[in-house]
Protein backbone atom coordinates (compact mmCIF):
# COMPACT_ATOMS: atom_id res chain seq x y z
CA UNK A 1 0.00 0.00 0.00
CA UNK A 2 0.80 3.53 -1.17
CA UNK A 3 0.87 6.75 0.83
CA UNK A 4 1.70 8.70 -2.59
CA UNK A 5 -1.77 9.68 -2.80
CA UNK A 6 -1.37 11.61 0.69
CA UNK A 7 -3.76 9.06 2.14
CA UNK A 8 -3.15 6.77 4.58
CA UNK A 9 -3.05 2.57 4.60
CA UNK A 10 -6.30 0.70 4.47
CA UNK A 11 -7.20 -1.91 6.69
CA UNK A 12 -9.34 -4.59 4.65
CA UNK A 13 -11.49 -6.70 6.59
CA UNK A 14 -11.53 -10.09 5.54
CA UNK A 15 -14.99 -10.91 7.44
CA UNK A 16 -18.09 -9.24 8.58
CA UNK A 17 -17.96 -9.21 12.78
CA UNK A 18 -21.69 -9.56 12.68
CA UNK A 19 -22.67 -12.77 10.84
CA UNK A 20 -18.88 -13.79 9.49
CA UNK A 21 -19.39 -13.79 6.11
CA UNK A 22 -16.86 -12.52 3.73
CA UNK A 23 -18.94 -10.20 0.91
CA UNK A 24 -17.77 -7.12 2.03
CA UNK A 25 -17.48 -4.08 0.14
CA UNK A 26 -15.94 -0.53 0.90
CA UNK A 27 -18.80 1.80 2.18
CA UNK A 28 -20.22 4.90 0.87
CA UNK A 29 -19.61 6.96 4.13
CA UNK A 30 -15.77 7.26 3.86
CA UNK A 31 -12.92 5.85 4.65
CA UNK A 32 -12.55 3.10 6.87
CA UNK A 33 -16.71 2.08 6.88
CA UNK A 34 -17.61 -0.98 5.22
CA UNK A 35 -20.97 -2.97 4.41
CA UNK A 36 -21.90 -6.47 4.63
CA UNK A 37 -24.00 -7.87 1.76
CA UNK A 38 -25.31 -11.27 3.86
CA UNK A 39 -26.80 -9.26 6.78
CA UNK A 40 -27.16 -5.44 5.12
CA UNK A 41 -25.20 -3.65 8.33
CA UNK A 42 -22.45 -1.20 8.18
CA UNK A 43 -19.48 -0.88 10.41
CA UNK A 44 -16.38 1.48 10.48
CA UNK A 45 -12.57 0.00 11.31
CA UNK A 46 -10.48 2.60 13.04
CA UNK A 47 -6.61 2.59 14.27
CA UNK A 48 -6.79 4.18 17.94
CA UNK A 49 -3.36 3.83 18.84
CA UNK A 50 0.00 2.03 20.34
CA UNK A 51 -0.55 0.59 23.70
CA UNK A 52 2.03 2.77 25.86
CA UNK A 53 3.16 -0.94 27.82
CA UNK A 54 2.45 -3.18 24.80
CA UNK A 55 1.54 -6.75 24.86
CA UNK A 56 2.62 -10.22 26.07
CA UNK A 57 0.74 -13.27 26.16
CA UNK A 58 0.97 -15.44 29.08
CA UNK A 59 2.07 -12.53 31.50
CA UNK A 60 0.31 -10.75 34.10
CA UNK A 61 -0.31 -6.87 33.90
CA UNK A 62 1.93 -4.87 36.47
CA UNK A 63 -1.31 -3.57 37.94
CA UNK A 64 -2.26 -7.22 39.04
CA UNK A 65 0.81 -7.90 41.62
CA UNK A 66 -0.70 -11.81 43.05
CA UNK A 67 2.14 -10.74 46.38
CA UNK A 68 -0.13 -8.06 47.20
CA UNK A 69 -3.56 -9.31 47.26
CA UNK A 70 -6.27 -7.87 49.83
CA UNK A 71 -7.47 -9.61 52.14
CA UNK A 72 -10.99 -9.66 53.65
CA UNK A 73 -12.49 -10.42 57.37
CA UNK A 74 -15.24 -12.00 58.14
CA UNK A 75 -16.89 -12.93 61.51
CA UNK A 76 -18.58 -16.00 62.52
CA UNK A 77 -21.67 -16.38 64.55
CA UNK A 78 -19.53 -15.44 67.77
CA UNK A 79 -18.42 -12.42 66.51
CA UNK A 80 -14.70 -13.75 66.23
CA UNK A 81 -12.83 -12.18 62.57
CA UNK A 82 -11.17 -14.52 60.45
CA UNK A 83 -9.04 -13.43 57.75
CA UNK A 84 -9.01 -14.57 54.04
CA UNK A 85 -7.41 -13.96 51.11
Amino acid sequence: MSRASGGTQRAVPFYCPYCGDEDLRPGEEGHGTWECAACNRAFRLGFLGLLARGFARGTAPAHEDTSSRSRTTTEDPNGEGEQRT
